[in-house]
């Protein structure tokens, strides 16, 4: 068999590796550097230079530490929250269709709704209320009520105090019923509803957390519920906490292969 070729730059993988460990622990200086990274000081030294020169690092010249720089800060303004999180999930959802061959669903909260950042079609032909762009509420769907049981108390009391609209006869608009839903959410890591928003409809959902720790948005397959037996079950469940701790990995500070820390708030 053909060896598969390593096309990866060993000077910007070191370069992205020092941005990382100043991301982690700021105000470091060259000899702490090079001792976590495992890089001579030298080396750690002319990397510096260069990122400093970019606007990549900034230098304390009274105490020699280093900090990441305002360059970064323009990238990640340019970028934004939501466009990191498109950019972490979209081969990851590719997978996890291909995976289930259902529907794959990014949903984030705004404010007291829902908004549906992307979508993939799965394999079946089924009509459901998640669509790319459009907004849904926060009491219904599996990606819904992961994100309202993760959200500040503040936000739950809100959404809700609202009308509790009922889009199929098995939707929760009981208030009482509807926090217990969200403590056995929290209590498990996951949401897994049937006929709720979409009769007929099942949905999985994992929740996805930001390089802050926070969860930002949840991951979900969805499909008939004709075809979600025992079996199905607990492999899209898999599937869908899977997917979810490779999107959480993307976005935390240490990258993916990193080892980092993917903590989520209860």
């Amino acid at each position: 068999m053909t060896e598969p070729k390593d096309y990866k730059i060993a000077a910007v993988d070191r370069a992205l590796a020092l941005l990382e460990a100043l991301a982690d622990r700021p105000d470091q200086g060259v000899t702490s550097l090079a001792k976590s990274l495992g890089m001579t000081k030298s080396l750690v030294f002319r990397l510096l230079h260069t990122l400093e020169e970019r606007g990549f690092v900034s230098r304390d010249p009274e105490r020699a530490e280093f900090s990441l720089g305002y360059r970064i800060g323009v990238l990640g303004e340019r970028l934004g929250k939501d466009g990191a999180l498109l950019y972490a999930a979209r081969p990851v959802m590719d997978m996890l269709r291909d995976q289930t061959s259902e529907n794959v669903n990014l949903v984030v909260r705004e404010g007291l709704k829902t908004y549906v950042l992307a979508t993939r079609a799965g394999r079946h032909s089924i009509r459901l209320f998640a669509q790319a762009g459009r907004n849904g509420p926060l009491h219904a769907g599996g990606g819904s009520l992961l994100l309202l049981a993760y959200a500040d108390p503040s936000v739950i009391d809100a959404a809700l105090s609202q009308p509790l609209e009922a889009f199929t006869p098995y939707t929760i608009t009981d208030r009482a019923k509807l926090r217990q839903a969200l403590e056995r959410i929290r209590a498990n890591g996951y949401n897994i509803v049937l006929n709720d928003l979409d009769e007929g409809a099942f949905s999985v959902a994992a929740p996805i957390t930001g390089a802050d720790g926070t969860i930002i948005a949840s991951i979900s397959v969805a499909g008939a519920v004709a075809r979600f037996d025992e079996e199905r079950r607990e492999s899209h469940l898999k599937a869908a906490l899977d997917a979810a701790a490779e999107i959480s990995e993307r976005l935390s500070i240490h990258g993916p292969g990193e080892n980092g820390l993917v903590k989520s708030r209860a």
